[in-house]
């Protein structure tokens, strides 16, 4: 019935209005934000929506390289390592009009850092944050901490006062249906104003006319429709009703390429598709092993990660688009290499039949494969393609696919045995997957790690990574971790995805490492 109605919506919308001007565009993607709080989801594609309405103090461009934004320097402070100075944007206005301070960029940070951001992580180094003066900020870490600007790129800046005065200072917490404020408003620094929204179905955003840039977008207005089918997604660029279509199903990209009035741009995206499984002796929910949990042997992982054809996932079920992996890391990401990458060229279905039987498990097991079927390129196909796999082992694995709005909250307050997701890492360096994927799940660490998995000696090295200075024996504990993180097989890595964008001639708008295109960077003609 709810991909009834977003067909119905789309159809509307185009008889409703006529063809979009230069200035607007109509940008469609599989799924939608899933809080219009800044600081409640650690997620891209709210990421995605939310850096047009608000800012961050520093920002990465489709090099991948880190560029001013609401900050225009930073640099550790002279005689103190352990404290980064940055100089703020001046004549910066908020969208109600109020003024961009250091005061501002204090609560946010601060908010950002509470219990219950699901950004905390990247802030678990911070000990304090002071405004120096209206321009200035310095930010205390626990010790030297060369790479925090890094983990900015993702934190955005609030009105402190529009924020207290509308009590939503406390955050959305992730996974919850808790409401405030800011779930549903906004007041932001950046190129555009929520007009309008209605969650899964339809945002405008119009251009904000105060914004401190001297060029000003060529998009005017931004109308934001998420559109969860693909066949429907893709109708919906060619009959003319959106001018983009931010998610293309692979098997659509040759036949649009080749669309009169469409064109494709592909890119590689700094995103790891991977599945996970909960570690710990505790029996496994969805099993019909009732006295253990066959995940926990490691036997069983070592089984199930060479019975993945890689290979045959990337040729049949993205039809060449994405890099088959062995390792959790886009080759974007400070620790990556190429022996971390290998993986078996083609399953070892004897290989790992055998493994199982040694485990004590000759006739395989049972259990739910949770997966998104909205969210990552073929995330549902991939999955299904992986229960075929598995099956040929057996491993019994029942899918249940889900809306990434009802998938998150699985992961997130751990609730699942098994479950496919994507992983981009936006600060390019292995600690960003480390803590949020591999540390114990406790106080900043471990927010994506439903798994249980726990290993003392390991979390002591990744929060070493946070205040080393020594970028050799950093990179050398990076490859300690990651040497055992491989050994453990704690994540089950299947490909970095390739991304496609389609739109309409015309228009131009270049691939985003972080698959976070800005349409404040479109520009239109040849």
């Amino acid at each position: 019935m709810r991909k009834l109605l977003l067909t119905a919506s789309v159809l509307a919308l185009g008889a409703a209005v006529m063809p979009a001007s230069a200035e607007t565009v109509r940008w469609a993607r599989a799924s939608d934000a899933l809080t219009l709080d800044p600081h409640s989801q650690n997620q891209g594609v709210t990421h995605t929506f939310a850096h047009h309405i608000y800012e961050t103090l520093v920002d990465r461009d489709v090099e991948g390289n880190l560029i001013p934004r609401l900050a225009t320097e930073w640099a550790v402070k002279e005689g103190d390592p352990t404290v980064w100075v940055f100089t703020l944007r001046q004549g910066v206005k908020f969208h109600d009009g109020a003024d961009f301070t250091a005061e501002d960029v204090v609560f946010s940070l601060d908010r950002a850092r509470s219990d219950k951001s699901n950004m905390k992580q990247l802030h678990a180094g911070v000990e304090g944050v002071t405004a120096v003066d209206d321009h200035t900020v310095e930010v205390k870490m626990s010790g030297p901490s060369p790479l925090y600007p890094n983990n900015l790129t993702n934190t955005f800046m609030m009105d402190k006062t529009w924020t207290e005065a509308n009590n939503a200072v406390e955050v959305q917490e992730a996974g919850s249906t808790d409401d405030n404020f800011a779930v549903r408003n906004t007041n932001g620094t950046g190129p555009y104003m929520l007009e309008s929204r209605d969650p899964d179905v339809r945002s405008v955003l119009k251009l904000n006319e105060n914004h401190w840039a001297e060029t000003k977008p060529a998009v005017t207005e931004i109308i934001y429709l998420p559109i969860a089918d693909n066949a429907t997604r893709v109708a919906a660029l060619l009959s003319g009703e959106v001018d983009l279509v931010q998610d293309v199903p692979v098997q659509d990209i040759e036949r649009l390429g080749s669309s009169d009035g469409i064109k494709v741009t592909t890119g590689p995206e700094n995103r790891v598709i991977y599945f996970g499984y909960r570690f710990g002796d505790a029996p496994l929910k969805s099993s019909n092993i009732t006295d253990k949990n066959p995940i926990n042997d490691p036997k069983v992982r070592e089984a199930m990660h060479l019975a993945i054809d890689r290979n045959a996932i990337q040729q049949v079920v993205m039809r060449g688009q994405s890099v088959p992996t062995g390792v959790a890391t886009p080759p974007f990401v400070n620790g990556w290499t190429p022996e971390l990458n290998e993986y078996p060229e083609k399953a070892d279905v004897e290989g790992a039949k055998a493994l199982l039987a040694e485990a004590g498990y000759p006739d395989g097991f049972t259990i739910t494969l949770d997966t998104p079927n909205n969210r990552y390129v073929n995330d549902e196909a991939i999955s299904q393609a992986v229960v075929g796999m598995l099956g040929q082992i057996g491993i019994k694995a029942t899918l249940a696919s889900r809306p990434i709005t009802q998938h998150s909250p699985l992961i997130q307050n751990s609730e699942t045995d098994f479950y496919l997701l994507g992983w981009g890492v936006p600060t390019f360096d292995s600690a960003y997957i480390f803590n949020d994927l591999i540390h114990t799940q406790s106080g900043h660490y471990g927010a994506y790690n439903p798994s249980g998995y726990t290993n003392p000696e390991l979390d002591a090295k990744i929060e070493s990574l946070e205040t080393e200075v020594d970028l050799d024996k950093r990179n050398a504990t990076i490859a300690e971790i990651w040497a055992k993180v491989q050994e453990d097989r704690v994540l089950l890595p299947i490909h970095n995805q390739v991304l496609a964008y389609a739109m309409k001639d015309g228009m131009n708008l270049d691939v985003h490492p972080e698959n976070q295109p800005r349409l404040y960077n479109v520009t239109f003609g040849e």
